[in-house]
């Protein structure tokens, strides 16, 4: 895809989904795939399985510590262009498109959660969100999002943390500004497992969640498998 890649095993019956996927710090789309649990957990759900690579080691975000920066990588581009191939080569139904991401990889989740709301169907940051400044403002979700976060983790502390001459965000106001961009009732408390999790719902149906975990810095797909059950992934899209 120009000067860029992912990979992809598409699930063998008509009329699948899609689960893109971004991986962490040094973490590449192979990677993504030699995870077996996920691929596993894709073709239960009848889900194409992308995994997305960043160009450099890390993912070119704002905010994100200038060691990474480049200012040629453009992740929102490189978003839209894999949707379009997807679109274009692929017999995804994309009404039940959605993006997950683990640490580095949630925190481009979020950034397309303020900017691509209208494009996929729900949004599944693990363990990262918005480096500091937060932007100013982000679109009308017109998606799900349900977050999952340890109450431990030391490396995206849910308060943020300073790294080299960034700042992580705080989680709590992430969650504020995306609040901002719909009317949302009033917060719901869950304790599903070993999740905790708070939920608030629009007028017009989409959820916003944050579920957090006793433990520190790690992905489990059982917490894809938790939002899938939340989620309904073979319900319409409500865009």
């Amino acid at each position: 895809m120009g000067n860029r890649v992912y990979r992809i095993v598409e699930a063998d019956r008509p009329g699948f989904g899609a689960l893109i996927f971004f991986h962490g710090v040094g973490g590449s789309a192979a990677g993504t795939m030699a995870n077996e649990a996920l691929r596993e957990f894709a073709e239960r759900e009848d889900l194409a399985l992308v995994a997305a690579e960043a160009a450099l080691d890390d993912w070119n975000i704002p905010g994100s510590p200038t060691t990474y920066q480049a200012d040629a990588v453009d992740e929102l581009a490189y978003f839209d262009a894999l949707l379009e191939k997807l679109e274009q080569e692929t017999e995804i139904d994309l009404t039940r498109m959605f993006v997950a991401g683990f640490s580095a990889g949630a925190m481009v989740v979020w950034t397309l959660a303020c900017h691509r709301s209208d494009a996929v169907a729900g949004f599944i940051p693990v363990s990262g969100t918005f480096w500091e400044p937060l932007p100013g403002q982000c679109g009308s979700l017109d998606a799900d999002l349900i977050h999952y976060h340890g109450r431990q983790d030391d490396v995206v502390p849910m308060q943020g943390r300073p790294v080299a001459d960034s700042h992580q965000g705080d989680l709590d106001v992430a969650f504020a500004l995306m609040a901002q961009t719909s009317e949302f009732g009033t917060s719901i408390s869950q304790e599903r497992s070993e999740l905790s999790c708070e939920r608030r719902e629009s007028e017009t149906g989409q959820r916003l969640e944050l579920c957090t975990f006793a433990g520190g810095h790690q992905f489990q797909v059982g917490f894809l498998q938790d939002a899938f059950l939340q989620l309904s992934a073979n319900r319409p899209n409500r865009n």
